[in-house]
């Protein structure tokens, strides 16, 4: 019996969770923790990274499976690069419109619809609608529920 990997993305996904869990632990050592009643700033991204290293762990876990005959290794095929691009620029955009005071509406469109773009299939009518819907939601919990300082508009500071 040999043990093969079944589904490689899904083994790429779940080392690359593993990974990202690591570094924000790593990266939170030297934050107080706190306790759950009064967390400190390293509390959040050391139970995060450990949730994240959890799932790439069980990710990783079940993209293997156990073969009786010799078999191909795993291919990376159907890999695709272009989320790899587009997702981070879009991140970096967001940022730098909510940076800029652009408005956190503008800005949260802007990064669903940049999203979207990663997709080669992108269905404009569910992404129009997908934005309008995650940005009232985003603005419902944020902006009037939690109370955060954003600006809706660039032109409502």
């Amino acid at each position: 019996m040999q043990l093969k990997i079944k589904n490689p993305q899904d083994f790429w996904s779940g080392m690359f969770f593993t990974a990202l869990g690591g570094l924000a632990i790593y990266l939170s050592r030297d934050y107080p923790m706190g306790s759950a009643l009064q967390p400190g700033p390293g509390y959040f991204p050391t139970w995060l990274g450990g949730i994240m290293i959890g799932f790439g762990v069980i990710i990783g876990a079940l993209s293997f499976k156990l073969e009786g005959e010799a078999d191909r290794g795993p291919l990376l095929r159907n890999w695709g690069f272009r989320p790899w691009f587009v997702l981070p620029i879009t991140l970096a955009i967001y940022a730098m419109l909510m940076d800029a005071d652009f408005g956190f509406v503008p800005s949260l469109i802007v990064l669903i619809v940049g999203c979207a773009l990663a997709h080669k299939d992108v269905h404009w009518r569910e992404t129009i609608l997908l934005s309008i819907f995650v940005t009232t939601g985003a603005v419902a919990i944020f902006i009037y529920g939690l109370g955060l300082p954003y600006p809706l508009f660039w032109w409502s500071r």
